[in-house]
C-alpha cells in the first residue's frame, strides 16, 4: 500500500468501522509524523501504521510511532524479533505479515499479537514460494494459536467469508482500497486498476524482492532483461529508485512500477471508503445466508 495509504485513507477506513493503516513504507520520518497527526485529527477511532522493517531509518520511524502514541503496528519485510518486544514494552499491539508457515511460526515465537498470512495473489511485495491464499490460510491456522488475519486476493464479502471458513479470524484488504476516492494513488493508476483484467498482473523481480506488477512498458523491460541472464546488480540498475512513486503516486503508467493484486480484475469502480465497506459487509452477510442452504 505504499504511495496509496496516507492519513485520508486510514482515517476514512477507521471512521467506517474497520482498522485503517498508514503505509509508512513510502514516507520519510517527518512525513510519517505529519500523516499520523492528521489522522488523529480526522478520526477518534483506532488506526495503525504498517512498517516495512528493511528501511535504514527504522529506529527513527519507531520512535515517532511511540512519540505520537500510535497503539497498533503492523510490521513486515524483516525479522519480527527485532522490534516486537520493544514495541510491546511500550504498550503497542504488534501484528506481523508473513507469506509462509515457517515465518508464521517464527512470528508467533517472537511474541506478536496476531499474524497476517498473505497469499501469492497479493499486490506489492510478496512471498517467494508462491503459496496461494486458499492453501496458506488453513496451513498457518493449523500451525499457530494466535489470531490469524488473511490477506491476498480478498476484495469482496464472499472472499472474506471464504478465508474465515478456512480458519482466518479476519481479513486485511489492500487492492480494493487502492482505488477508493480517499486513496493517495494517482487517478490514472486507479483507473488502470479498474480497467485491469484477469492475467494483467505478474509476480517478478524475485532476486530482489518479489513484487506483483501490472504489465506495462517497465514490466516488459524487466522481462527482456531476464532473457539475457542478468545479475542482481543489473536488475537493481534497471529498477533504479522511486519507480513505485513514479507509477502509483505520479501516474507514469509506462515507466512506473505499478503494484496491485490479482483481484484487480474484479474491481470495477472508484468509490468512497464508506461505500466499499458497506458493500463488503453486506456481501459477507448475504454469503453467510447463502451457504447455510448448501
Amino acid at each position: 500500500m505504499i504511495w496509496t495509504s496516507g492519513w485520508r485513507l486510514a482515517s476514512a477506513s477507521s471512521n467506517s468501522g474497520i482498522l485503517g493503516l498508514i503505509g509508512a513504507g513510502s514516507m520519510y520520518p517527518d512525513v510519517l509524523r505529519e500523516h499520523i497527526q492528521k489522522c488523529k485529527s480526522a478520526t477518534k477511532k483506532p488506526f495503525g501504521v504498517n512498517v516495512p522493517m528493511l528501511y535504514p531509518n527504522i529506529k527513527e520511524i519507531m520512535d515517532i510511532i511511540v512519540e505520537e502514541d500510535v497503539k497498533i503496528v503492523f510490521t513486515s519485510a524483516g525479522n519480527p524479533k527485532t522490534w516486537t518486544g520493544w514495541l510491546k514494552e511500550r504498550g503497542i499491539t504488534v501484528v506481523h505479515v508473513v507469506s509462509s508457515v515457517k515465518f508464521a511460526k517464527k512470528a508467533q515465537e517472537a511474541g506478536v499479537d496476531a499474524i497476517v498470512a498473505e497469499g501469492f495473489e497479493a499486490g506489492g511485495h510478496n512471498g517467494r514460494d508462491e503459496t496461494t491464499t486458499l492453501a496458506l490460510i488453513p496451513m498457518v491456522n493449523e500451525a499457530i494459536d494466535i489470531p490469524l488475519i488473511a490477506a491476498g486476493g480478498i476484495a469482496t464479502g464472499k472472499a472474506m467469508l471464504a478465508t474465515m471458513v478456512l480458519g482466518a479470524d479476519g481479513v486485511q484488504i489492500g487492492s480494493r482500497f487502492v482505488v477508493s476516492e480517499e486513496s493517495s494513488a494517482h487517478q490514472k493508476f486507479k483507473q488502470l486498476v479498474v480497467d485491469a483484467q484477469e492475467g494483467d498482473t505478474q509476480l517478478t523481480l524475485k532476486e530482489l524482492a518479489p513484487v506483483r506488477l501490472i504489465k506495462n512498458k517497465f514490466y516488459q523491460e524487466v522481462q527482456a532483461l531476464y532473457k539475457t541472464g542478468p545479475s542482481t546488480e543489473e536488475l537493481k540498475a534497471l529498477l533504479g529508485r522511486a519507480r513505485a512513486k513514479r507509477g502509483m503516486f505520479e501516474g507514469d503508467l509506462d515507466d512506473g512500477e505499478l503494484e496491485i493484486g490479482q483481484i484487480s480484475g474484479l474491481i470495477h469502480d472508484i468509490e468512497p471508503v464508506a461505500d466499499i465497506v458497506v458493500e463488503i459487509i453486506e456481501a459477507f452477510e448475504n454469503a453467510k445466508r447463502s451457504i447455510s442452504r448448501l
